[in-house]
């Protein structure tokens, strides 16, 4: 599934202050369902900032998995799978079991490692808040949106990257 911009067809949103070029990049955005009313905030915030820094629509690609804890194996098929950079976006709410903590930790560690093991930039744009509130105040909420963080890094390892290739 391709996003679609807000902009008028051939007219580009302005680019985010100290932001990266995103032009011909291949961008993979990987968004879990679970908390969703959290996680599309997320990915709105990531794929307006992505298209604003210049990356096409046809090469966002859009993947969503169920949960947090499926978010790094689909992060190592998009890194197979060429991509630039991937954007990894999810929210575990603590909860009153130990369960929060087995999930964010593997999630984070799963998409640490997946950078590491292959290379390709993970932007991560998970949040483990304690309660829904603060998950929607880092949502687009009074304290920004990780989405936005998570594209903007992606994007600038990408960069790294690439002089570090050239």
């Amino acid at each position: 599934m391709r996003t679609k911009s807000d902009a008028p067809s051939g007219e580009r949103p302005a680019p985010h202050e100290d932001a990266t070029e995103g032009a011909g990049r291949r961008i993979c955005v990987i968004v879990s369902r679970f908390n969703r009313r959290v996680t599309e905030r997320l990915l709105d915030g990531a794929a307006r900032t992505l298209i604003e820094c210049g990356v096409a629509e046809e090469d966002m690609d859009i993947v969503h998995v169920p949960g947090a804890w499926e978010l790094p194996l689909a992060a190592r098929e998009a890194a197979a799978g060429g991509y630039d950079a991937i954007v990894a976006l999810g929210c575990v709410i603590r909860g009153e079991t130990a369960h929060f903590e087995h999930v964010s930790r593997a999630a984070i560690d799963g998409l640490a490692r997946v950078q590491l093991d292959t290379g390709v930039p993970v932007g991560l744009g998970v949040l483990t808040p304690y309660h829904r509130d603060q998950a929607l105040a880092r949502a687009g909420g009074e304290l920004g949106n990780a989405g936005v963080e998570a594209a903007l890094a992606a994007l600038r390892m990408a960069d790294l990257r690439g002089q570090r290739n050239a």
